[in-house]
Order: C-alpha cells, then structure tokens, then sequence
C-alpha cells in the first residue's frame, strides 16, 4: 500500500486523479485487491470529484466479498441518487447482498428493475436471480427463470439443485443432479449434504464414493456431510478413510470439521479418536465441546464428561458461553445414571429455560432404571403438559410400573397408547461390514442369512454369559479373540 499512495499523491499533484479511468484503478486496487485496503479505497472513492459506474460496481463488489450487506445496498442507493444507472454487474453485486441479508422483497424490487432496464437475461444476473428464489425456497419462480436461460452453466444448475434440496424435494434435486452436462465439487457436495439433511444416509455415502470414482475432490461441505452419514450409520472405516483424506490433503481441522470428526467417532465408540481430534483442534467451540461431552457419557465415561463440562465453563476462548439445553441433558442423564436422582431432579427445577424432551426423557429413563414411580409419573406428566409424550415415553412409563410389579398401571399405559393410537416405531440396528451397512429391524427376519446370523448372536450370547472374570485378569481385548 505504500506505493500506492505514492502513486495517488503522484495523480494528486498533477491533476490526473480526476481522470476516472486512473481513479478507477486506484480505487480498485484499493477495495478488491488482496494487499489492498478497504477502508482507504472507501476515503479515496468519497473524496473524488469524478465517478463512474465502474467505480461504484469495484466498491459494492468489494462490501459484498467482505459480506456487508448493509452497506452494499446504502452505497447503492447512493449511486442511484447521483444519476448513475446500474449494469448487469450491479445487480449481480445486489442480487448476492439480498441473499445474505435475507431480504426477499427488496430482491423482487431489484429484479423488477433489472427487467426494466433491459439486464434480466444477462447470465451474471440470471444466476443471482435463480440463487435468491432457491435461497428464499421460491422453487417456481427459480425453476422458471431456469428454464427459460439460455446459458445454463455448472453454477445455474447447482444454483436450481442446491433451492430443491433446502426446500426437501430431495428426489427432484437428484433427477437434476443426474441431467447436469458438467458437474463440480460443489455441485457433488450439496447433493451429498442434501441426503444427510433429510437423512438418506446410506444414499450419502453411496454418492459420496461415486465421487470418489468421478476423480472429483469433495470441497468441505461434502467432507462434513459424509461424516455425518458415517457417524449415524456407523460406518467407521469409512469415516477413518476420510480422516487419512483429511490428513492427506492437509485440510485444517476448523470448528466444522473438527466437530463433525469427533461426532463420528463418538457415535462409532472410538472415544480415544474422537479425543485426539478434539486435542488437534486449534480452535473449539460449544458444539465440538457438547459432541465429545455426549460422546463421553453415552459411553459411560462420566467423570470425564463431568470434568470437560466444568472445564468448558471456565474457557474464557469460548466468549463465556453460556450452557444450552442439550448440556443440561448431559448432566441430568449422567447424575440419572448414577442414581443421583434428587441431583438430578434440582438440576432440572433450577435450568434457567424450559426443559425439553431429552431433559425430562433422561431423567425419566434414570427412573426407569433406578425404579422410581414417584419421579418418573411426575417426569411423564412435565412431557405430557408440553406436548412431547411420544411413544417411547409411554413404553418407558410402562416399563417403570412394570419393574415396580404395578400391572394395573402397565395395562393402563397400554390402553392409553391404543386410544391415542401412538404406535411403538420398531428399534433398528446397523453394522458395517467390509464397507457396507447394514441396517437390521426388530422383527424382521427376510435378510438371506438370518438363520447364521441368529445362530452367531445365540452363541456369542451364551460365551459372553458363560465369563466370569475380573478386570484386573482379563481384558476385553481377550475376550474379544
């Protein structure tokens, strides 16, 4: 910069700085340029005495690429008021500050405008009308403009696919997906975290390995979502296989990566993974703190979920954050399983908002466990006023009164479940074998090797309960050969 405004003093003192073209190339320099400086192109444009339209398209530019959005539109309304009419670049610039802001109905103003003034048709100006109808889920209006282009580019057609899938026509989004002349890491990417939304996760991975075979490289959003279809289903070769990727391409494990890592090795039970991962991270935030917290107490590791929960408290890189629901769930279902149940139910009475269905739920389960009826009527009863008494509520109620021999209770349940005609959704499981899920269904017994597959669990069933060892003697690497 400092050659620059050498540069700027020079066409100062000769006059030539009320040429627009040497301006507008100063002030370009200044505002989009990467060793330039914003704040001073911004001065250097308010103080010249002559502008142009390249001059205000080079500033909204550099605002919208520093995502201010505010200030794109004021500067603007600015250009408009000293009689400069904007070009298809502007509107461009405009369509993509609407889009960040959220500003639907001032996004419908400027497209009216672009239509009269003859711009609607240029392809920089189509694509920011078809990315703010599928950002706003206006899927007719982007579909339309989408059909009627005439040069259709990777960015259009991921523009259309990416409004479908945020607006759940998965299948629709697919179908476009499949018709695409040319397709990008982006384009691969949003169909990838598409599926993972709306739970295809079998359908994720698939994908995510036909890009593998397309030589495309997935950017990060197709990175996390991929980690997160492993993580549900368990694939955890798959999800090492990314890790190594990850490694491999020296990709920096930010709060978004990192976090989805260590949610997949806490789902998968690779607790000391997920918190090596954890570890590595430069950064944190509360989500990757709350996965390895959960991750820690969902595999019985209490005290150090307990221990990471105060030290989150007390880390001031954290901005004082403040706990949220799902860490008192954490802490109610730790002091639960612990049969601290008074602890735990003053944990919930002193919360300082609602608690929610994985609050009340885990202290109901601790009564479940611990044979509470008292407790765990008054639980049903929090979840009934709030209207979360889904059927695994009731089966754990019904299960309560059943560990207390109250039978009367337990068929009561049940005849209310009937009238109310909440159905139990069957419990499934899903093991990962040489790369491929497989997904098993309570009462399901049409998989074509079900009668070794019932023969092997009978017969690790009775190993297992045939053991009787000490932990100090045999370790369950041991058992496991």
């Amino acid at each position: 910069m400092r050659h620059i405004k050498q540069i700027q003093s020079h066409l100062t003192v000769s006059g030539a700085i009320s040429d627009p073209f040497a301006s507008g190339k100063l002030v370009a320099f200044c505002a989009i340029s990467y060793y330039g400086d914003l704040s001073h192109g911004y001065s250097l444009f308010r103080l010249l005495p002559h502008r142009s339209t390249f001059m205000w398209n080079t500033m909204i530019r550099a605002f919208v690429e520093k995502n201010q959005g505010t200030r794109v539109l004021s500067l603007y309304k600015q250009m408009v008021q000293s009689g400069f009419l904007p070009n298809n670049y502007t509107f461009s610039f405009l369509l993509r500050a609407c889009v960040e802001l959220s500003e639907f109905s001032l996004g419908l103003i400027y497209h009216a405008q672009a239509v009269r003034l003859g711009w609607e048709s240029y392809d920089f100006v189509q694509n920011g009308l078809i990315h703010l109808y599928a950002t706003c889920s206006c899927m007719d209006s982007a579909r339309k403009l989408f059909e009627t282009s005439l040069n259709r580019d990777v960015i259009t057609w991921t523009a259309v696919m990416n409004g479908y899938v945020k607006s759940g026509q998965v299948g629709v989004a697919r179908e476009l997906f499949d018709e695409m002349p040319e397709k990008n890491e982006v384009s691969w990417s949003a169909m990838i975290t598409g599926y993972a939304q709306v739970g295809l996760f079998k359908e994720a991975l698939e994908l995510f390995n036909d890009m593998q075979l397309a030589r495309v490289q997935p950017n990060h959003a197709g990175i996390v979502g991929a980690l997160s279809a492993c993580a549900f289903l368990g694939a955890l070769d798959q999800g090492r296989w990314i890790h190594a990727y990850i490694n491999k391409h020296k990709m920096g494990l930010d709060r978004v990566l990192g976090t989805a890592l260590i949610d997949m090795y806490a789902k998968c039970g690779c607790m000391e993974a997920a918190c090596r991962v954890f570890d590595e991270m430069p950064n944190r935030d509360v989500y990757a703190f709350t996965s390895l917290i959960l991750g820690l107490a969902n595999h019985g590791q209490s005290a150090c979920a307990i221990e990471l929960l105060t030290r989150m408290k007390k880390m001031k890189e954290l901005n004082q954050m403040k706990l949220h629901l799902f860490h008192y769930g954490c802490l109610v279902d730790l002091l639960g399983r612990a049969g601290m149940l008074e602890q735990a139910k003053k944990v919930v009475r002193e919360m300082p908002m609602e608690p929610d269905s994985y609050v009340l739920g885990a202290l109901l389960n601790a009564c479940r466990v611990h044979g509470n009826v008292e407790l765990g009527e008054e639980m049903v009863h929090g979840l009934v006023m709030r209207s979360l008494d889904h059927d695994g509520i009731h089966v754990l109620l019904s299960n309560i009164y059943a560990s207390a021999n109250q039978w009367y209770d337990v068929e009561k349940v049940r005849k209310g479940m009937e009238e109310k005609k909440v159905k139990k959704v069957p419990g499934c499981s899903l093991i990962e074998v040489d790369g491929a899920v497989c997904e098993f269904i309570a009462g399901d017994t049409s998989h074509a090797l079900m009668e070794e597959i019932v023969l092997l669990s009978v017969v690790t069933d009775k190993h297992l309960k045939a053991l009787w060892f000490d932990d100090d003697d045999i370790t369950m690497e041991q058992v496991v050969v």
